[in-house]
């Protein structure tokens, strides 16, 4: 019994350390939540968010790449009238003492020339370079973040084609 106890012990320890995998500090920079999008087998681009917080000066994230995208861009994304517009950005601003969500819909990280599809349940590395606090690599989780079945999203037109 003890036995079982100790190993029981020792996996929930791992849990806990995995969990806190999920946030890397760099000097006054804290990442926190890092992830990327799932992509279907012969995707070429896809997506990555993180909340990036800053208990220091006012600093800014100028380059980011990962080995498993040819190139990575820093990219916002705009409604302007009905059409939605992707751009490239050259740098993301950190707010001193403030924070920046990079999501969905706003500030977001591009990977582009995909070598492999990003499968859920993945971790990629992907460093991120910030203009003061320097450079760190930091495991983005891959994420399915398509709806389930039945749920709002989800697109019922192509479920029996």
């Amino acid at each position: 019994m003890k036995k079982i106890y100790t190993v029981f012990l020792s996996l929930l320890m791992v849990s806990i350390f995995a969990y806190a995998s999920h946030e890397v500090k760099l000097g006054s920079i804290k990442i926190e939540d890092p992830y990327a999008r799932a992509t279907v087998p012969a995707q070429k681009a896809g997506g990555a968010f993180v909340k990036i917080k800053n208990t220091g000066t006012a600093d800014k994230l100028i380059a980011v790449s990962s080995p498993v995208a040819k190139e990575m861009q820093l990219h916002t994304m705009s409604m302007e009238g009905n059409v939605m517009k992707m751009r490239e950005v050259k740098a993301i601003d950190i707010p001193a003492n403030g924070a920046v969500e990079l999501q969905p819909g706003g500030f977001h990280l591009m990977l582009i020339d995909l070598k492999s599809q990003l499968k859920a349940g993945d971790e990629i590395p992907v460093k991120l370079k910030f203009e003061k606090a320097g450079e760190v690599e930091v495991k983005f989780h891959v994420k399915d973040m398509r709806p389930a079945h039945g749920q709002p999203g989800h697109d019922h037109s192509r479920d029996h084609q």
